[in-house]
């Protein structure tokens, strides 16, 4: 989408750097929390109801509510997620991935506020509706992987340091997960997944706007570059062209045209003899 790069090229120099290690920091502050006072967190939690009677401060506090209980696992997936967070980061770029973050948190906010009007309008004469902590960062941690899995679908991990899995397995795998829960959850669950899935849904699903930071893009803007570039040695002096096929060089003859094929995968170059006679290189 042209208007996230009018975004980033405006508002870029003001991204979060490192937010996964924010993200990790909140919640070793909500478990701090929850270990000295544990009633401290229902003051925390996403409460529409609440906040509309001015308890403002929810609408960002629930963020330090951390997704699951602590435990050796949950120690060991918060890293994963601190990874692949960090790995997304480089790839796409601090603005773009605190966009992808923080729309994962607004869209939440939103759905918090469309479930509890929901509710206000199919009974409005019950008690006022309070989610109880129902809206967490679980689904938006879910998101960061699952945005792992669509850019690295190929990569392999070891899952809890020894179990080694390529991404896309695992990425199916918690995709089958949340389809289960949302197929058995109630309407505010699914109200839930939707919200906070939201932001992989628009920027992977709505757009093939990321596309162009995948793995296989980013190579072959590499081997452009590679290929483009005055680095070629022949004889002692720098070329700028040869052919793929006859190693030729703009040194062997003034007459010598070249051009990239567009058929072949990668930044293949070939001379007018070759250009239309060579055998296209394919990857995969």
């Amino acid at each position: 989408m042209k208007w996230i790069t009018k975004m980033e090229r405006k508002f870029g120099r003001y991204a979060i750097r490192n937010l996964s290690a924010y993200m990790i920091a909140l919640y070793a502050a909500g478990y701090l929390m929850e270990l000295l006072s544990p009633s401290i967190l229902n003051w925390l939690t996403l409460e529409p109801a609440y906040i509309l009677r001015g308890q403002v401060w929810r609408v960002v506090s629930w963020i330090l509510i951390p997704p699951g209980s602590l435990d050796i696992f949950t120690i060991i997936m918060l890293y994963f997620y601190y990874s692949v967070g960090n790995t997304l980061e480089k790839t796409w770029g601090a603005f773009r991935y605190n966009l992808y973050i923080f729309s994962g948190v607004i869209f939440t906010v939103i759905g918090a506020f469309v479930l509890y009007g929901i509710f206000r309008i199919s009974y409005p004469s019950t008690v006022i509706p309070v989610f109880g902590g129902t809206f967490s960062t679980y689904y938006i941690s879910m998101s960061i992987l699952l945005a792992f899995t669509a850019t690295y679908p190929n990569a392999q991990v070891l899952l809890y340091f020894f179990i080694p899995i390529k991404m896309k397995w695992l990425g199916l795998i918690y995709g089958f997960f949340i389809v289960v829960n949302f197929i058995n959850s109630g309407w505010s669950g699914k109200v839930v997944i939707i919200a906070s899935l939201l932001n992989f849904i628009v920027f992977f699903l709505g757009t093939r706007n990321m596309k162009r930071f995948s793995p296989k893009e980013q190579k072959r803007r590499y081997e452009f570059k590679k290929a483009t570039a005055p680095t070629r040695v022949k004889n002692g002096q720098i070329t700028r062209h040869k052919c793929a096929v006859c190693g030729r060089t703009e040194l062997d003859g003034d007459d010598l045209e070249f051009r990239f094929c567009s058929k072949c995968d990668g930044n293949y170059e070939y001379c007018q003899d070759h250009l239309f006679t060579h055998e296209h290189v394919h990857l995969s």
